[in-house]
């Protein structure tokens, strides 16, 4: 439903209004915590060819209010592998344009003036509640079984005037949105259709926490309408914020822009991609020696069909036929063994010059050559002896099958090992020192890792030049784990893990 001009918070239905015509403004707005994923790059291809098809621009912000694990050096990876895969944006941090800054953490001022608009209007309110009244009040709401989990709104009706003599007397609070407590809020949504939600299910959402950093909700909103972002095209897991944004704009008074969720990428048993289960990260796709234009390609393929016989397409002609009839809301399925039998097709149609340019850019890159040349060098004696010894830096499976018969971990059985390198795979993606996967990083957590489980160095490091490898010699293994990269490493640890739980003695 769409409803013109501002709206009280108590309004019983509230909706967006669409955006008038002109060329589309679209944006992506990746947070740098973390590797550049390939989810990223799939919005971020459908936002593009939106915006080409629509002689639009496509806008790159930075997420970054997530003080805690955002990085300069995640950002930078974020843009050098959208780079690598061909996506120019018009406007962002790197680049500049007229609605910067582009990154959030340099538009705080911004967003703490527009809280204080919502304020003076009675949208919003200044909330005192003590982290221990709020682990109470949900243990309460635990014990009572009632259903209904949330803030109970006891800031709500605070006398505004006193509300503000206490903040301004120093005393740690948030501010938090008046939700409509009646009535439904309706998102239209492009390729969805209208989807409701009744505001009784809502729950007073924190806009600006005690810091002074937005929530995502009210940075997205506030950044959204300040860069004249016509059409939000961003993945389904944000459809149940989306009221809560329309909410916001109504609020406001503010025009909001047309949605479009698309469906997330699955793996094969249709549960949401992630890391733990499969490579993500961008930087393991172009590593590994995929052609960007075939990855490109082949996320086209997971929302997008030109025609129902057609599956190979380049970018320039998924702009030519891009229309939203073309585009299914499904969970794709991110099938590797599809996406390497296109990159394998892909490979064989090139020159033998193009195909020799670009191994020299991608496998034999200066910069990592002379890193492996170092590895190398105490160890061969002849020439011909560095491509055999460095060949596990290389592709992405190893062969455990020649050291397995004779490897042994001596009074540790097989669950055990398979016990400790799961575990090992789990904390090394919540660890702040191995999270940038240098030799020292890796290091510093993997020793503290093996005293916290009281496992010998000697154990683990075996195990992980083992899974890292396939061999139980090899030069300094955390060189080796951050030479052959994070998520090459990742996989080989799953792998071995696989290998060993399936062996039929230990």
């Amino acid at each position: 439903m769409t409803v013109d001009g501002p709206q009280s918070p108590e309004q019983s239905s509230v909706g967006a209004k669409s955006k008038g015509s002109g060329p589309p403004r679209v944006r992506i707005a990746p947070s740098p915590t973390g590797d550049p994923h390939v989810g990223t790059a799939y919005i971020g291809l459908f936002n593009y060819v939106f915006a080409r098809k629509h002689g639009g621009q496509f806008i790159l912000r930075i997420e970054d209010t997530d003080q805690v694990r955002s990085s300069a050096s995640s950002e930078q990876a974020i843009l050098s592998a959208l780079r690598w895969l061909g996506l120019d944006w018009d406007e962002g941090p790197d680049v500049g344009g007229p609605c910067g800054p582009y990154r959030q953490s340099e538009r705080l001022e911004l967003y703490k003036r527009e809280v204080e608009v919502l304020i003076d209007k009675g949208a919003a309110y200044r909330c005192f509640c003590t982290k221990e009244r709020l682990d109470a009040l949900r243990e309460q709401q635990r014990a009572a079984k009632t259903g209904r989990f949330g803030y109970d709104r006891h800031c709500r009706e605070l006398d505004p005037a006193e509300a503000r003599a206490r903040a301004e007397a120093g005393e740690p609070h948030v501010v938090r949105m008046k939700m409509p407590t009646t009535g439904e809020t309706i998102v239209p949504d492009g390729l969805r259709g209208n989807i409701h939600r009744d505001n009784a299910e809502s729950d007073d959402q924190v806009i600006l926490k005690s810091d002074g950093f937005p929530t995502y909700h009210l940075a997205n909103v506030v950044d959204d309408h300040h860069m004249g972002i016509t059409h939000v095209i961003r993945g389904e897991e944000w459809i149940s914020s989306t009221p809560k944004h329309i909410v916001l704009y109504d609020m406001f008074g503010w025009e909001a822009p047309q949605f479009y969720h698309l469906g997330l990428l699955r793996n094969q048993d249709k549960s949401k991609l992630s890391k733990r289960k499969n490579p993500v990260s961008l930087d393991y796709y172009r590593d590994l020696g995929y052609l960007p234009e075939t990855l490109l390609n082949f996320l086209g393929t997971l929302g997008f069909s030109i025609a129902s016989d057609q599956e190979r397409f380049g970018l320039d002609e998924m702009i030519e036929h891009f229309d939203w009839s073309r585009v299914s809301a499904g969970g794709p399925v991110f099938d590797q063994q599809k996406l390497e039998a296109f990159n394998a097709d892909d490979i064989r149609a090139l020159s033998i010059d193009e195909l020799y340019a670009r191994v020299k850019d991608r496998v034999l890159d200066e910069a990592r050559v002379k890193a492996l040349l170092a590895q190398a060098q105490p160890r061969i004696n002849l020439l011909d002896e560095f491509i055999p010894y460095v060949s596990f830096f290389f592709g992405g499976s190893v062969d455990y099958t020649p050291v397995l018969a004779k490897f042994r971990i001596k009074k540790r059985t097989r669950a055990e090992v398979t016990g400790i390198l799961k575990v090992y795979l789990d904390e090394i993606e919540r660890d702040e020192r191995a999270r940038a996967f240098t030799a020292e990083g890796l290091e510093a957590f993997s020793r503290e890792f093996c005293q916290r489980h009281e496992w010998k160095a000697r154990e683990v490091f075996a195990l992980l030049r083992l899974a890292t490898t396939g061999r139980t010699a090899a030069p300094s293994l955390f060189d080796t784990m951050a030479l052959c990269g994070k998520d090459r490493t990742r996989r080989r640890i799953r792998e071995a893990i696989v290998t060993l739980d399936r062996g039929e003695s230990w």
